[in-house]
């Protein structure tokens, strides 16, 4: 009997916490109202540099805003302040809600268009660059099991400033320092030409 009643009572736990862990989309909306400001009201920011979140995985999403508050790993004073009160019930519900917007399109610039296709299709062999297109997919829809970001039509500035901060060491939240090895081989011209290859890509 005991031993039926501790599978019973760990079975009812574990759909507990799955249930918790998927995100109220309902209850993110009403907690994102913080977030509106910068990100937009549909997470589509009007603001080139900050972050389109409209249609991000939620398991993404979700990663980013725990780093934020860990503070080591990924480090913004701005951002820090926003998720210090935030349970991880509180951002797999904003996770829920914004990956459920619908993001707007992007252009890329055609001075850069052929670099960066290059880039992201296929690397630079030369300088141990890996294609993009491995982990993020041909349409850049990333990989959501393996937290890989969606990142067509994301803010070129934004992109810019992630792949820079990820060359410098300013951001190490990549698992296996994978992002971190790939732009530390990145020149600036590559960096912005596959930043807006992927602002265009639909």
């Amino acid at each position: 009997m005991k031993s039926k009643a501790l599978i019973s009572l760990l079975a009812l736990f574990t759909v507990t916490a799955t249930a918790q862990a998927a995100g109220d989309a309902e209850a993110g909306k009403t907690n994102a109202h913080a977030c509106f400001s910068c990100h937009g009201f549909n997470g589509n920011s009007v603001n080139r540099i900050w972050t389109k979140l409209s249609g991000q995985h939620a398991e993404y999403i979700a990663k980013q805003l725990s780093d934020f508050k860990s503070g080591d790993q990924r480090i913004d004073p701005l951002m820090m302040g926003q998720v210090i009160s935030l349970s991880p019930q509180d951002m797999a519900d904003l996770a829920a809600f914004f990956t459920k917007q619908k993001p707007s399109p992007g252009s890329a610039d055609e001075a850069k268009l052929a670099m960066g296709e290059k880039i992201y299709r296929g690397g630079n062999k030369e300088t141990g660059v890996s294609a993009c297109i491995a982990c993020h997919g041909p349409t850049g829809a990333g990989n959501p099991a393996a937290k890989y970001p969606m990142l067509n039509g994301q803010h070129s500035a934004y992109t810019v400033k992630a792949l820079k901060d990820f060359r410098s060491g300013t951001r190490k939240n990549d698992p296996g320092k994978m992002m971190q090895n790939v732009a530390a081989r990145m020149t600036d011209a590559e960096i912005e030409a596959v930043s807006s290859y992927m602002q265009g890509l639909h």
